[in-house]
C-alpha cells in the first residue's frame, strides 16, 4: 500500500497551550525557581531569564535552566523547584482544557486516528495536569521528553516515540503534529510529518509559527478534525 499524504493516521498534540490552558502558570512556576538560585526579583537577570524562557515555550524545561543556569547541579535544582511550584498550582485548580480540546480528541480518535499528548514538562509534571483534567484514559499514550530520551523539542525525538510506540501510521507522512510554539512546529518539521499545524491558544503568534515551519495556523485545536477531513479531501490550503 502506498503511504498517502493526506491519509493523517497519528495526531501528535502539546499539551500546554494547545490542548491545556494554564493561565500564564509557566512564568509563575519560574519565579519560584529563580528564586531558588537566588535571583532578585525586578533585577536586569530576573527579566532576561524570564524573556528566554518565553522565548523557550515549548522546549524541555532542564534544556531551558541548562541554558539559563549553566552548572548542571544549578540546572537541576532550578527544574525541580520548578516541576513543583508548577505541579502545586495545577493541583489547586489553575488549569482548564483549552475549550473543543476534549471533544477534538475524542472527533479524531472516533475516527479511526490515534492521538498522543505530549509535553515539555517531566512526567510528574505531565501525570500531576493530565489528572486534574481527567484525561489519564483520554488517550494510549502521552509522552514527556524522559520518555523519548531525553531530548524535548525541538528535537522530532517524542513524535518519532509516538510514531514507533503505537505503530498507527505507515510512513511519518501520515503523521499530524499541533502545537502553540516555534518549536512544537520544529519538531514537526524535523520529523517529517505530514501535517505541521500551529495553533493560537498559546506562546507564539501566527508569523513566528509559520517561520517555524506551520503549514496551517488554526485559532485552536478545536479546528483540528475540519482541518484533517479538508486535507483528506484536498481541500486544505
Amino acid at each position: 500500500m502506498v503511504t498517502e499524504l493526506n491519509d493523517i493516521r497519528l495526531v501528535v498534540l502539546d499539551m500546554a497551550g494547545t490542548t491545556v490552558a494554564d493561565g500564564g502558570l509557566v512564568e509563575r512556576a519560574f519565579a519560584a525557581a529563580a528564586a531558588e538560585l537566588g535571583v532578585e526579583p525586578g533585577s536586569a537577570d530576573h527579566a532576561a531569564k524570564l524573556d528566554h524562557v518565553r522565548a523557550t515555550m515549548g522546549e524541555s524545561k532542564i534544556s531551558v535552566f541548562r541554558h539559563l543556569f549553566g552548572e548542571e547541579s544549578l540546572a537541576r535544582r532550578a527544574n525541580s523547584a520548578f516541576e513543583k511550584a508548577y505541579g502545586e498550582l495545577v493541583h489547586d485548580g489553575h488549569i482548564t482544557p483549552v475549550p473543543g480540546a476534549r471533544e477534538a480528541i475524542e472527533e479524531l480518535q472516533g475516527g479511526g486516528r490515534t492521538v498522543v499528548l505530549t509535553t515539555g514538562f517531566a512526567r510528574v509534571t505531565q501525570d500531576a495536569i493530565l489528572g486534574a483534567l481527567g484525561w489519564r484514559d483520554l488517550v494510549p499514550l502521552t509522552l514527556c521528553p524522559a520518555d523519548a530520551g531525553g531530548r524535548g523539542r525541538p528535537y522530532p525525538d517524542m513524535v518519532l516515540a509516538a510514531f514507533l510506540r503505537t505503530e498507527a501510521a505507515e510512513g511519518v507522512q501520515q503523521i499530524a503534529v499541533v502545537g502553540d510554539t516555534s518549536y512544537d512546529m520544529l519538531s514537526g518539521v524535523r520529523a517529517g510529518a505530514g501535517v505541521v499545524a500551529g495553533v493560537l491558544t498559546g506562546a507564539h503568534r501566527e508569523e513566528a509559527l509559520r517561520a517555524a515551519g506551520a503549514g496551517y495556523v488554526l485559532g485552536s485545536v478545536a479546528e483540528l478534525p475540519t482541518l484533517l477531513a479538508d486535507v483528506a479531501a484536498g481541500a486544505a490550503r
